[in-house]
């Protein structure tokens, strides 16, 4: 029997380029005359995954998030790999805006993924293993069929195919 080739769906995100992001937005809310003095801040905290905006008007906090993007794309960082939250009502009649950076697939996500590549009737087989998804099959051709199946369908995040062998 031939051996099987497999390839693992994950979704992950490089916390330091979302750093160097973070950094340059910080810093050309310091530099940028119409950020400038406004009292809008933005803090990145690794520990919890969540970038937090605070500023005094949600048009400002907008422009924020829009710096933002621009420089995660800049970087490579998928935008959908960031949720972001409703803006909610701070002290000082300011607006606070987080966004929380989504790592891992979730069970649900997983089982939807599942049940996509289940309906291609493609010869496959699908196994989840916590956070990642493993697809494995004896057709090389099924396998980059998946992926290009899956690469797409949106999912509300960034997905990766790796370690495919």
């Amino acid at each position: 029997m031939a051996k099987d080739s497999s390839f693992d769906v994950v979704s992950e995100v490089d916390l330091q380029e979302v750093d160097n992001a973070y950094q340059q937005t910080a810093r050309e809310i310091t530099q940028r005359y119409d950020l400038k003095g406004s009292g809008a801040t933005i803090e990145l905290s690794k520990a919890d995954r969540t970038v937090t905006v605070t500023a005094p008007a949600d048009f400002v906090s907008r422009q924020i998030i829009d710096v933002l993007n621009s420089k995660l794309i800049k970087r490579g960082i998928d935008l959908t790999a960031v949720s972001w939250s409703a803006p909610v009502a701070a002290s000082g009649g300011s607006v606070r805006v987080t966004g929380r950076i989504v790592e891992g697939i979730d069970q649900a996500t997983a089982k939807q993924i599942n049940r996509d590549i289940k309906d291609t009737k493609a010869k496959v087989k699908v196994t989840i293993d916590g956070d990642r998804l493993r697809v494995s099959s004896a057709s090389k051709d099924a396998l980059q069929g998946v992926i290009s199946f899956l690469r797409d369908k949106d999912y509300g995040q960034p997905l990766q195919f790796t370690n495919y062998r």
